[in-house]
């Protein structure tokens, strides 16, 4: 028999309904705290049937019901954290604002109160109800529409939210996010008003309809974050950025629009050691072929990013890079994340236009290797530099995405390679990109070779 080996972990209650579709509710809820490493508990409040075009039919269970579950769930876990989603009538907000006022840990309200649609989703006496639940709640995630049912604000800016916001703290709660991704703009701002401070949230808005869920993941996330001890703020910052990639990365399933990641982030962690695994790959095979012909005065790097990276530190390179030595290429030192800051921004800035691409490696640029790009009949592109705004000049990182972004923002297929005739004090260089190890190498060797057959590359005789 083998010894036992038990995980703790913090325990979390998602009160809300089923979705079948597994986008929202209960199925996003437990997801999104599995990827938080939360152990989630539940109470149902309804059952419906809907997938990813819309909702079939629905059944509200009873209220003794949905009290026997809450009951289970506090009677024997030591609840860390708890939310609320869809509450769907009267008697069931005023039950479970009963039941919050006697939970000793933090909860997050997400009054689902309208429909994407815009339509109300509760009679006016739930609505009402709302505010007892909200007194005994720590943080309420209201979007721009619940917002306004709760307040007569209408959200349409910070300020706006800013006023929101602090008409829902009257209600007794501590915090309010009032949340911006119904609000028309390039950007998404959260604005997290208490009564001490008030702080904005911001990303970029992504360019898609796979959004079913997204505030009951983000209310789960920052019940999980809560669960495992994070300060409000830092628990709403990391619930953003969690709901960020998770939706950018969403999954491709069913007819309609699909469904929220939500283990994007933890697939992308576990993917970390198999990324630097390929980045080291790729550094023997360029070694071994002894690519000195295509190694840039500076040195050249191979970036490998995770499959859902979105910052530097989710990017494998060599430290110090690979130069050109008396015997051969080598790399300084080994491979860590982070190690790289120009080619990983070129190669994030590029998976803005094309999140496929995961490799890239920047080689030498002079007439030799432009000729055999043109003998290899390889899509390339290229950007000016003397055209690069002024205000971007010098800020770490901006000649690189502002680079990538005019070599692929115009079009349906990425490149293989992008070019960088340099400037002053700017070396010239061909940056090669691909979505897989293997590309990437049989494009590299396959640039150095036709370098060295045309008898005009770099030797590799000099360091």
């Amino acid at each position: 028999m083998r010894t036992p080996a038990p995980d703790t972990r913090p325990v979390a209650l998602t009160i809300a309904g089923s979705d079948s579709g597994g986008g929202a509710g209960i199925q996003a809820d437990l997801a999104t705290m599995a990827a938080h490493g939360v152990f989630g508990t539940s109470a149902i409040t309804a059952v419906t049937a809907q997938h990813t075009r819309g909702v079939e039919s629905s059944h509200v269970l009873p209220l003794e019901e949905i009290e026997a579950q809450i009951d289970a769930v506090t009677g024997d876990f030591d609840v860390a954290a708890a939310k609320t989603g869809m509450l769907a009538t009267t008697e069931i907000v005023e039950l479970v604002a009963e039941k919050a006022s006697e939970f000793d840990f933090p909860l997050v309200v997400d009054p689902v109160m309208v429909a994407t649609s815009g339509d109300r989703l509760l009679e006016p006496e739930a609505e009402r109800a709302y505010e007892d639940l909200l007194s005994a709640a720590t943080v309420a995630t209201p979007n721009a529409d619940e917002a306004e049912v709760l307040t007569g604000v209408e959200v349409v800016d910070e300020e706006s939210a800013r006023e929101a916001g602090r008409e829902i703290l009257k209600t007794g709660v501590d915090a309010v996010l009032v949340k911006g991704g119904h609000v028309p703009g390039e950007r998404v701002q959260d604005v997290l008003v208490t009564a001490d401070e008030v702080r904005a949230f911001e990303h970029p808005r992504i360019g898609t309809d796979a959004t079913h869920g997204s505030g009951c993941a983000l209310a789960a996330a920052i019940a999980s974050r809560l669960a495992n001890g994070q300060p409000l703020s830092d628990a709403v910052g990391g619930a953003t950025d969690f709901l960020a990639r998770a939706v950018r990365y969403y999954y491709d399933v069913g007819e309609g629009h699909g469904a929220v990641n939500h283990m994007a982030p933890l697939r992308n962690e576990a993917a970390r050691e198999a990324t630097a695994e390929e980045v080291e790959a790729v550094v023997e095979e360029f070694v071994e072929a002894d690519v000195a012909a295509l190694v840039p005065e500076v040195g050249m790097n191979v970036v490998g990013a995770t499959p859902y990276a979105e910052a530097v530190d989710e990017t494998a390179a060599v430290e110090g890079r690979i130069t050109r030595t008396l015997s051969g290429v080598h790399p300084n030192r080994g491979v860590r994340f982070g190690a790289s800051s120009h080619v990983a921004w070129f190669l994030l800035a590029a998976r803005e236009f094309f999140p496929g691409l995961r490799f890239a490696v920047n080689c030498r640029f002079d007439e030799d290797v432009e000729a055999a790009l043109e003998d290899l009949e390889w899509a390339v592109a290229e950007y000016d530099r003397s055209e690069e705004p002024t205000e971007i000049a010098g800020i770490e990182g901006r000649t690189m995405q502002w680079g990538a972004q005019r070599a692929f923002e115009d079009r349906d297929e990425p490149t293989a390679g992008v070019i960088d005739r340099g400037a002053v004090g700017k070396e010239a260089m061909v940056t090669l990109v691909a979505a897989d190890l293997r590309t990437l190498v049989e494009r590299t060797l396959a640039l150095h070779t036709a370098v060295e057959e045309a008898g005009t590359g770099a030797t590799g005789d000099e360091p």
